[in-house]
Formats: C-alpha cells, sequence, structure tokens
C-alpha cells in the first residue's frame, strides 16, 4: 500500500502533462484547470497521509525498489523511491504550495488561447513531477533524473511566451549555466560510482571514501548546486528568469527548482560534514551572495525583478546556514521562504493584472486602498522575509545567524548587515507600490477576484504563523522541526557546535538581528514616504550598482567573448577550412572513381569476358599466396 502511495505523488503530475499535452488542442480551459489542479492536490492529499501515517522516528527510510534499472557488471541501480522525515517535509512544500499556484495559475493565464493555456499546464506540472522526483529519489541517478528535469521544465516555462527574442535569449541563459553546474554534478556522481560502486543514499558513507575523495566530490556536488540555487558564481540566470509567467517566478523561486541545491546538500550531509574545507567553502559564497544580491535588489525598479534578487539573496543564507552545519535551520528557511516568497511573487502577480501587465515599481504607488487584501497579504510578507519577530523569517533566520556566530562571529556581523538590506529593499518596494499616490495611467485597478486573492490568503496565514514550527526553547519553544528531522539529521546539525548559547547571548545576538531590521525598515519607510521625491531624486545605490558590481563585463570578459572567439574558430577553421574540404575530397575521389568505373561498362562482352578471366586469375594468385603463407607460420 505504501509503495503504491509513494508512487503515485510523482506519478499523478506526470500523468497530468501527458494528458494535457495530448490533448491541449481538444479541450477546454475547465478540463485543463480541473486535470491540472486536480493531480496536484492528489499527490498533496497522499503526502499528508503518508506524513500522518509513517512512523518518522525510526532511523530507518522507507525505501522501496520499483525495477531494476541500469545493471551492468558490478553496478546495480535500481529505481528505488526513499521516504524519510526530510523527503517528507520537502514533499508537503512540493505539492501544497504547488497547488495554489496551479489554482492561482487559472485566472493569471486565462487570456491564452486553449492550446496555449493547456501546454502552459502541462509544462507546469511537468515541473512539479521533475521535482518530487528529485525530491524522492533513493539514489543520485533518480535524483539526477529529476534535476535535469526541473532544468528542462524552467527552460520551457521561462521562454513560454517565445514570440519574444528576449523570452528566448533568457531561457537559453538559464538552460546553458545551469548545464555548467549539471556536468560537475555527473562528475560527481562517476566519481562516487568509481569509488564505491553504488550511489544509493544510505550506502555511502565518507568513511569508505579517502579524504581526497571526499574533497573532490563534495566540491563537484557543490558547484552543481550553486548552479541550481543560483550561488556566485552561476548566479545571473534566475533574474533573466522573470521572463516567463509570474506564477511560473513563484513556482522556481518559492517550492521548487532553486532549492534543489540546498535539498541536495542536506540530503548528503555526512559526506559535506566530512569536508571542513567544502563546508566553509559553502558558507563564503552564501555570504557573499546574500550581500551581493541584497545590493542589486536595492535599485530594481521592476517588481519580479526585487524579488528575484532577494529570492538570490534568500538563498545564500540558505548556504550559510548549511555551512556552519546548522542543516535544519537551512530546511527551516526553506519552509519559511516557500511561504513568503510564494505570497510576494502571487502578490506581485496580482498587482500586474491589476495594472494590465505593467511592472515598473515608479509607475506605481497608492495601491492600498485600491488593491486592499493584496495589499495586507504583501506586507505581511515583506515583514516575514525582513526578520520581524513573531512572522516566520524570523524564526528561521535567527536559528541560521545563531549557529552562524558559533561558527564565525565576522560571518554573523555580515550575516547581520545582509538581514538590515533585506528590510531596507523589501520596504523600499512596499512604499513605492502601496505609498503615496498612484503615479501610472492605469484605469479601472481593483482585485481580480477569490481566485486570486484565496491562495495569497493562506500564504499569508503561513508566513505569519509558520515560524512556530521550530520555535526555539528560550521562547517557550520546542523546536518541532528539529525533533521531526531527527532521525535524519541527528541530534545535532553540527559536529562543530558542540554546545548550546548560554541564553543571555542567544537574547543578545535575537535583539540585535531585531533592532538591525526594525531600524532598516523604518529607515525605508522614512526615505520613501513620499515616493515620488525618492524616485525624483534617485537611488544613490543606483550609481554604484547600476553594472550589477561588474558581474556583467566580467562575465562577458571570461566567458561570453573567449567562447564567442571559440565558437568562430570551430565554425570558419576546424568546420568549413578541415572537416569541409575533408569531405569534399572524399566526394570528389569518389565522383572520380565512379567515372573510370563507368567507363568500363560499356557493352562489350569480349572486355567483360577479360575482365572476369583477370578476376579469376587474382582470386587464384591471392589464393595461393594465402595458402604459402599460411603453411610458413604453421
Amino acid at each position: 500500500m505504501q509503495a503504491l502511495l509513494l508512487m503515485l505523488v510523482p506519478l499523478l503530475p506526470l500523468i497530468g502533462f501527458l494528458y494535457l499535452g495530448i490533448s491541449r488542442t481538444r479541450i477546454g480551459y475547465t478540463t485543463a484547470s480541473i486535470v491540472a489542479c486536480g493531480t496536484v492536490l492528489i499527490a498533496f492529499i497522499i503526502s499528508l497521509f503518508l506524513f500522518f501515517t509513517i512512523n518518522f522516528q525510526d532511523n530507518t527510510p522507507l525505501i522501496i525498489s520499483y525495477f531494476p534499472f541500469i545493471h551492468i557488471g558490478n553496478i546495480n541501480i535500481d529505481f528505488s523511491l526513499q521516504y524519510d522525515a526530510l523527503s517528507a517535509v520537502f514533499l508537503l512544500i512540493i505539492t501544497g504550495v504547488g497547488f495554489l499556484i496551479h489554482v492561482y495559475s487559472t485566472v493569471y493565464m486565462h487570456e491564452e488561447p486553449t492550446p496555449q493555456f493547456a501546454k502552459y499546464f502541462s509544462f507546469l506540472n511537468l515541473f512539479v513531477f521533475s521535482m518530487l522526483l528529485l525530491i524522492l529519489g533513493a539514489n543520485f541517478l533518480i535524483l539526477f533524473i529529476g534535476w535535469e528535469g526541473v532544468g528542462l521544465c524552467s527552460y520551457l516555462l521561462i521562454g513560454f511566451w517565445y514570440a519574444k527574442t528576449a523570452y528566448n535569449e533568457a531561457a537559453n541563459k538559464a538552460f546553458i549555466m545551469n548545464r555548467v553546474g549539471d556536468l560537475s554534478f555527473l562528475l560527481a556522481i562517476f566519481w562516487l560510482l568509481l569509488k564505491l560502486g553504488t550511489i544509493s543514499f544510505v550506502a555511502i558513507s565518507p568513511t569508505m571514501l579517502s579524504s581526497t575523495d571526499v574533497l573532490g566530490i563534495t566540491l563537484l556536488l557543490l558547484l552543481g548546486a550553486t548552479g541550481k540555487s543560483a550561488q556566485i558564481p552561476l548566479l545571473s540566470w534566475l533574474p533573466d528568469a522573470m521572463a516567463g509567467p509570474t506564477p511560473v517566478s513563484a513556482l522556481i523561486h518559492a517550492a521548487t527548482m532553486v532549492t534543489a541545491g540546498v535539498y541536495m546538500i542536506t540530503r548528503n550531509h555526512v559526506l559535506f560534514s566530512a569536508a571542513p574545507f567544502t563546508m566553509n567553502l559553502i558558507a563564503c559564497i552564501g555570504l557573499l551572495t546574500a550581500i551581493y544580491a541584497a545590493v542589486l535588489a536595492l535599485v530594481q525598479n521592476d517588481i519580479k525583478k526585487v524579488l528575484a534578487y532577494s529570492t538570490i539573496s534568500q538563498l545564500g543564507y540558505m548556504f550559510l546556514g548549511l555551512g556552519v552545519y546548522s542543516y535544519t535551520g537551512a530546511v527551516f528557511h526553506v519552509i519559511t521562504h516557500a511561504f513568503f516568497k510564494a505570497l510576494l511573487f502571487l502578490g506581485a502577480g496580482s498587482i500586474i493584472l491589476s495594472l494590465h501587465h505593467e511592472q515598473n515599481i515608479q509607475n506605481m504607488g497608492g495601491l492600498k486602498k485600491k488593491l486592499p487584501i493584496t495589499h495586507i497579504c504583501f506586507l505581511l510578507a515583506c515583514l516575514a522575509i525582513s526578520g520581524i519577530p513573531p512572522f516566520s523569517g524570523f524564526f528561521s533566520k535567527d536559528e541560521i545567524l545563531n549557529a552562524t556566530y558559533s561558527f564565525n562571529p565576522y560571518y554573523w556581523v555580515v550575516g547581520v548587515i545582509g538581514a538590515g538590506l533585506t528590510a531596507f529593499y523589501m520596504f523600499r518596494l512596499y512604499m513605492l507600490v502601496f505609498s503615496g499616490s498612484y503615479r501610472g495611467n492605469q484605469e479601472g485597478i481593483k482585485e481580480k477576484g477569490w481566485v486570486i486573492c484565496l491562495p495569497l490568503v493562506l500564504l499569508a496565514v503561513l508566513s505569519t504563523f509558520g515560524g512556530w514550527l521550530n520555535t526555539p526553547s528560550i521562547l517557550m519553544g520546542n523546536e518541532r522541526l528539529a525533533g521531526f528531522l531527527y532521525s535524519v539529521l541527528g541530534k545535532k546539525d553540527s559536529t562543530v557546535i558542540d554546545a548550546l548559547h548560554p541564553i543571555n547571548q542567544e537574547y543578545m545576538l535575537m535583539a540585535i538581528s531585531t533592532i538591525v531590521a526594525i531600524s532598516s525598515m523604518i529607515l525605508a519607510m522614512f526615505i520613501y514616504s513620499k515616493p515620488g521625491q525618492a524616485i525624483a531624486k534617485r537611488d544613490t545605490w543606483q550609481k554604484i550598482v547600476e553594472n550589477k558590481w561588474g558581474m556583467k563585463n566580467f562575465y562577458q570578459r571570461t566567458v561570453q567573448i573567449p567562447m564567442t572567439l571559440l565558437s568562430f574558430l570551430l565554425a570558419q577553421i576546424i568546420e568549413k577550412k578541415f572537416l569541409e574540404g575533408m569531405v569534399r575530397s572524399v566526394i570528389n575521389a569518389s565522383s572520380f572513381l565512379s567515372r573510370k568505373i563507368r567507363m568500363m561498362q560499356n557493352g562489350q562482352v569480349n572486355r567483360y569476358i577479360i575482365y572476369m578471366v583477370l578476376g579469376i586469375v587474382l582470386f587464384l594468385l591471392f589464393w595461393f599466396l594465402d595458402i604459402r603463407i599460411y603453411n610458413s607460420f604453421v
């Protein structure tokens, strides 16, 4: 029974994808919506049933092998799914938040023609299937299939409006940059297979590998994770991914693709914990990414671009949590981030729809009264992501920062600065969109109905109260999430942090981060209390970071220009001069020989008899020589 139910979770969205893809020209909006949303809803219900019926305190995960997949020599890889506390958490996030995004999409994409509408939902279902397969895979191969699947789906959905060249370029950029990380990931899998003969998660142990092997494998896996989770140096694709429909942005940024790297590292935490250099590198990459993206978010005027850089920054905090051995903190932030970031993107979508697809926040303002439900929900999400107590982001970010202080106090200082920047750019966005008077020229601005508003309200509730899932003990909590993940991550997340902070120190750290966040929020509200004047003066930061800190030029000089030159060399010299010349030589030689041989076929019987006799003589001669040579060796 469990094997069937577990298989149904990813299988249902796959069935929805196949039906919608095949029948897209023959079904209407209602049928497409019911199939797409229904399959994800049933998958969510099954995930809930498994969550409440399986005992997660047993240290042995539920692993079900369905059929042999690759059996070659000593290599035996089955198509197996693994269900434990970690996968259960991610399953609920993907199917639950994914279902709300599906429902929201039924209105957001209703202007599309019916075949396009059904095609969109088929891609969305395939996206959910790929992410579920990634989470449930019991070995690296199944995880990698899902890993590549979400990469493919991101390409299809980012470039969904393919009539615009810029959208196609954004889709290509996302696909190509992810391939860099994917190649690194694949090399790590081959390395594990070469050394251990298995890539099953439960069979991999650092004690079976040398320290060099552990370091090399974890570094390759880390590069793969930076590509999928948009960390330095493979992060520039994610802001451009805003070319896709807004619900796609919510799905990519909140519940699925970008958290895959965090999941992969957490799933293999035993391997990573045995590589201190890699862990420190993860923490450094997370910190640099968090600050870099937060500063860029300060100057964006496209509402979706602000949220995109915000996602990159928050992913940096998740990587920081992983790097300081706070695996529970990282997973906790994944959960809270799924709530408030999905809410922010869907709220942005509600604003964009109401303003007839206007995305420039300089042309907004004064929407507080025109969009009251969206306003309240968006404000709650801003408070949550800013780390203001008692909203969800406060608890998860505080847990990461506390662990960071024990690991390295200097990292903690940088992390607190990043938290302040987060509060500032989010309330800059809030004030420019909702405060003051309306600066645009659109008419008839109003909410788009309950199908748009209901997911916002549900996510607002989760963003407000979701932090109580893992309330720290000093705030009279019992750290439910840490206890739930005990069977996977152990009692302590860290092999470095051997003691809890003194209570007074925990209160002090919590108070400092809260004061910084609230001060930044108040500062942003003061500066942008008159949005028109603030825009007229132009953001001070704009001049400093308008070129993305030179990262664009860096990519152009180190990647784009060399690759363009290499492509030109291969196309003009290797292909046209050498390969085409070689092919032409073969063609010319064949043509010459065919002309000469054709002259022999002139219809004269006496010549044919001579050719036949010569052939017999040559045959006998070669046969005689062959016998002589054979006898000489014998």
